[in-house]
């Protein structure tokens, strides 16, 4: 009897094994995919489906099946080659410190992507007047993408003025930069050496890199009408300007340095006047 309770006492009981889960999977997988192949494979995905279903319930209902494990006990010696615990020396306020420390506030990458706007406009139009000679000819183009027929009707319809157009080009852009600006703003903090040379040409040639083999996918008469050499040209511009903008403003300190029921919105009257005295002293 008692060698018994030393055999349990030196095993363990887990859940038993069961493959029905991945059968599950599998056959959920086959239903999908008949949606595109085949009403066949469907049905046959249907019918591993609810059998994995049945199967693994009986395995889990009402009584949950087991296996026992014999477990051997071991003492683990732990072992250092440290004689000391290394501690970081830090302010109180520095111990829990997260990158970037300061940031750009939203108006800089406003600002940056209004500004980089207007000079990515610039090489666009004087492209379409080196190429087309018409400074509509881009605008279009960028219309396009909404109107996907517009990119079927002859040159001379491209190189026109048309009101729609222009306005749908303009909001495009418009968002578009000062989303991108946005983006600009959120991470030059990250890149403290060279901002610009990251916004100004990196990230241009990237996005350039990731869309010149995918536009052709997606949109294979837009990809047709597109100069890559400007493109990527009106890109740098935007980016630089971008960059310069949003690089020389002034950065704000993040809300980490904050106390915790100010960060929290909770009033505490006398936080923000001892915090104020605490910087003045120092």
């Amino acid at each position: 009897m008692a060698q018994d309770e030393d055999l349990r006492a030196r095993r363990v009981d887990l859940p038993a094994p069961t493959a029905w889960p991945v059968i599950l999977a599998f056959g959920l997988t086959l239903v999908g995919a008949g949606l595109l192949t085949s009403i066949a494979v469907s049905a046959v995905g249907g019918l591993l489906a609810l059998a994995a279903a049945v199967g693994w319930f009986r395995d889990v209902l009402p009584i949950e099946h087991h296996e026992s494990v014999p477990v051997e006990h071991e003492v683990e010696v732990l072992v250092t080659a440290r004689p000391e615990v290394a501690r970081m020396r830090a302010a109180p306020e520095g111990q829990r410190t997260r990158i970037p420390v300061e940031i750009y506030p939203v108006s800089a990458g406003i600002k940056g992507g209004i500004a980089g706007s207007a000079a990515m406009a610039v090489i666009a139009m004087l492209y379409g007047l080196i190429a087309h000679a018409s400074v509509w000819y881009p605008i279009n183009l960028l219309a396009a993408i909404v109107f996907a027929n517009a990119l079927q009707l002859p040159m001379s319809y491209l190189t026109s003025f048309h009101p729609v157009l222009l306005l749908v080009a303009t909001l495009l852009h418009l968002v578009t930069s000062v989303l991108v600006g946005l983006l600009y703003g959120v991470t030059l903090p990250m890149f403290p050496r060279h901002p610009i040379l990251w916004g100004g040409f990196v990230a241009p040639v990237l996005w350039c890199g990731l869309l010149y083999p995918t536009l052709g996918i997606i949109n294979p008469l837009l990809a047709q009408r597109i100069d890559w050499k400007w493109f990527a040209a009106s890109q740098i511009a935007f980016g630089t300007v971008a960059g310069l903008i949003v690089a020389h403003q002034s950065r704000i300190r993040t809300r980490q340095f904050l106390p915790f029921a100010e960060r929290a919105g909770i009033e505490a009257p006398g936080i923000m006047e001892e915090r104020n005295d605490r910087s003045e002293r120092s």
